[in-house]
């Protein structure tokens, strides 16, 4: 009992001392951009659009027998591939960068179809194509597969009949959801050099209610039209990948320690930044140096905000050496890490 009783008020003061450290700091988001998932390159100004989804003459009778297992509609693999393209091409004509975008036949490749994603083309292959087609890249859609699975259920539910009575009834319900997945690779002819190999998916549901099977059915209605839908933001999305993108992180600062720490966060909370800077500066050479090294950290904070990362993690390394500072060095790390994703930014951007 008596190590019972031990273990707990430590445990007790340990949340303690946790709870005193979360209070001493505030939260704060940011917008950072990070590189592009996949680089391509200046030099890279003509690009085709290949679909090797579709199945060749001699896989092809394999492939039919794959649609009717899977309970595919007529055309859905074909029609749905043929969307994710076009909405790739959609998003990259848009960019200055490239002088055209060109959909290309698959006529001379050889494609598996069944929903595999192939091996990669030899690079005589896409030589070939690339000069057939005066091309700097191809972008294949090296497979598009759906996958299709209803489920089908009853229950009474109550209703009002034509005179106002509530009576039992039997509803149906059918649930058609709809599995599909792509395959991407991104060919650099001018460097040789595949930029990418990625599968994507996405799921879409459709459900249907009434009072009998076929009210229960209509949900197949539509769902075709929201199936290419869904494969044109795919595409979309997939050339959104090209491009150096944005997002919110959270970082945290001291608030507590002296009164011009707690005037500081309530000058940071009105968006005065600096102003809240001023007062961590003043606090570089307190006596405490606790208090020190928290105005130390600060001023990390303040060099991220203004992009000034190497006097960012000159302070926060400062805060962590100097006054030992633990939450220093995991900014620091940080820090280090969005550096080398700026470096990898600037490299993206010649």
């Amino acid at each position: 009992m008596k190590t019972l009783y031990v273990n707990m008020k430590f445990i007790v003061i340990l949340l303690a001392i946790m709870m005193v450290s979360c209070q001493s700091m505030n939260n704060l988001t940011m917008s950072v951009t990070e590189p592009a998932p996949v680089y391509i390159p200046s030099t890279i100004e003509n690009i085709g659009l290949l679909n090797r989804s579709l199945a060749s003459t001699k896989n092809k009778p394999l492939d039919d027998i794959d649609k009717i297992l899977s309970i595919e509609g007529k055309n859905l693999d074909s029609d749905g591939a043929n969307y994710t393209l076009q909405g790739i091409k959609d998003v990259l004509e848009k960019d200055m960068q490239y002088k055209s975008i060109k959909m290309m036949s698959s006529d001379k490749i050889e494609n598996p179809g069944m929903g595999i994603f192939p091996s990669a083309l030899p690079w005589g292959t896409i030589n070939n194509l690339c000069q057939e087609n005066d091309l700097n890249a191809i972008i294949t859609l090296s497979f598009y597969d759906t996958d299709t699975q209803v489920a089908y259920k009853t229950r009474t539910v109550e209703k009002l009949n034509a005179f106002g009575i509530t009576i039992p009834m039997i509803e149906h319900e059918a649930t058609i959801s709809t599995y599909i997945k792509a395959g991407f690779r991104v060919y650099d002819n001018v460097n040789k050099v595949i930029r990418d190999e990625i599968v994507t998916d996405r799921w879409i549901t459709a459900v249907g209610k009434g009072i009998n099977p076929l009210k229960a059915i209509e949900a197949i209605i539509g769902r075709k039209e929201a199936l290419l839908q869904m494969s044109t933001k795919m595409g979309q999305d997939y050339a959104y990948r090209t491009y150096p993108f944005k997002i919110r992180v959270t970082r945290q600062y001291y608030v507590k320690g002296s009164k011009k720490f707690e005037i500081g966060k309530r000058r940071a909370q009105t968006g005065d930044w600096d102003g809240a800077a001023q007062l961590w500066e003043q606090e570089l050479n307190n006596p405490k140096a606790k208090i020190a090294g928290y105005a130390c950290y600060n001023m990390a904070i303040i060099n991220e905000i203004n992009g000034d990362l190497d006097s960012a993690m000159t302070w926060a390394s400062k805060a962590y050496t100097d006054y030992e500072d633990k939450n220093a060095l995991r900014y620091l790390n940080i820090l280090k890490k969005r550096k080398n994703r700026n470096i990898q930014l600037q490299k993206q951007a010649q």
